[in-house]
């Protein structure tokens, strides 16, 4: 079993969530409460791992967990 960090932005305008997945590079999801977007994510992994698997692409691990900071900027 693999073990990913999932990045979830919640949409204040339309409502839902994005889920990025930071380790596999594309995968973007989304689903409507936190439950939806986790489940699509687990799915959108999967394939995005047989994808890689039957293009003999290699499978990132997840390495460090990111790291979310806030920052100042004078704009």
């Amino acid at each position: 079993m693999r073990r990913y960090s999932l990045l979830l932005i919640p949409d204040p305008e339309e409502g839902g969530f994005t889920v990025r997945v930071p380790a596999l590079p594309g995968l973007t999801t989304e689903g409507d409460t936190i439950e939806e977007a986790i489940a699509n994510a687990r799915d959108a992994i999967d394939l995005w791992i047989r994808s890689a698997e039957k293009h003999g692409e290699p499978i990132p691990e997840e390495g460090l967990p990111p790291q979310i900071i806030t920052i100042d900027v004078a704009a």
